[in-house]
């Protein structure tokens, strides 16, 4: 296609007197830029790159990752220098020992606190029952008058019973110097002196009581008297004793209660033991009442 000529309104060049005519090609449309592939990833957002690099099939479902930030740490240097350390296994064991030990101990002492302020309770009701209130006056196994003035300053574990029993009364006296014997291999703790008295004074005479109680302690005190003692001392420790019928050979039951008591160093009744405590536990017991008793005089 050509177009029509155009005046400039100057001459041309070459003197030429008459208008020159321009003929103008038509211009060629400038090339559309195009983002390249490269441009357009550096350009894009992190999701774009995960849409970008996973393939999608037909029907299927593009799913988006979040992208894990780029560690800022640096690689370890040789020998661990240059970066804060924790404190070592060693330590942190030592650590959680200590407070172990810490916490343990604690409360243990509060276990002990709650059980010498329980046993105190205890004493103090028993104290007040009046048990074991009054004097007593009676005959050792030696034949020497014994009264309750007689044990004070010195810790007593006493039971009930005869000798004619076939089988609780030996098996209780049994322990009670199994106590005794515990209490007397522990250094520091004063001696316990056993007192057997007996309810059937009728058979248990002196001399029925020195070979009674030989076969148990050598430091246990056989106690008898008239029927008048022994029902006295055996009423203000709340014994129950009765004798049965005799038999044709004159021989009888005594039927009584089952017990054994504690005496503290001024004569008062502190505890008393049932059938069904072992030998242990009366000595763990009588060891409290030590401690308690310690606690309070006027030196401590």
């Amino acid at each position: 296609m050509r177009l029509a000529p155009h005046y400039t309104g100057e001459p041309s060049s070459r003197g030429e007197a008459a208008s020159a005519v321009e003929l103008r090609e038509p211009a060629k449309p400038r090339p559309r830029r195009t983002r390249s592939t490269r441009s357009m990833l550096l350009r894009a957002p992190p999701r774009a790159w995960l849409r970008l690099s996973q393939p999608r099939t037909p029907g299927s479902q593009v799913l988006c990752a979040r992208p894990r930030p780029f560690s800022r740490q640096r690689p370890a240097e040789p020998g661990g220098q240059g970066q804060p350390r924790g404190p070592g296994l060693r330590t942190r064991l030592l650590v959680t020992g200590l407070l172990g030990a810490g916490l343990g101990g604690a409360w243990l002492a509060l276990r002990a606190e709650k059980q010498q302020w329980q046993q105190q309770r205890r004493t103090e009701a028993l104290r007040q029952a009046a048990v074991g209130q009054g004097d007593f006056h009676l005959l050792d196994h030696h034949g020497r008058a014994r009264c309750k003035a007689d044990f004070r300053g010195q810790w007593v574990l006493v039971y009930f019973g005869f000798t004619h029993c076939p089988d609780i009364c030996p098996d209780e006296l049994e322990k009670l110097v199994q106590v005794v014997r515990r209490l007397e291999a522990e250094p520091g703790l004063p001696a316990v002196q056993p007192v057997f008295i007996t309810v059937d004074p009728e058979r248990d005479d002196v001399s029925a009581m020195a070979r009674y109680v030989q076969d148990f302690h050598p430091r246990l005190l056989g106690l008898t008297g008239s029927a008048e003692q022994v029902a006295q001392v055996s009423r203000s420790y709340r014994v129950y004793y009765s004798a049965g019928p005799k038999d044709e050979d004159q021989d009888y039951i005594v039927d009584h209660s089952i017990a054994i008591y504690l005496l503290s160093p001024d004569g008062l009744f502190t505890d008393y033991y049932g059938r069904g405590r072992s030998a242990e536990q009366i000595a763990d017991s009588v060891r409290r009442h030590m401690a308690a008793f310690r606690s309070i005089l006027p030196d401590h």
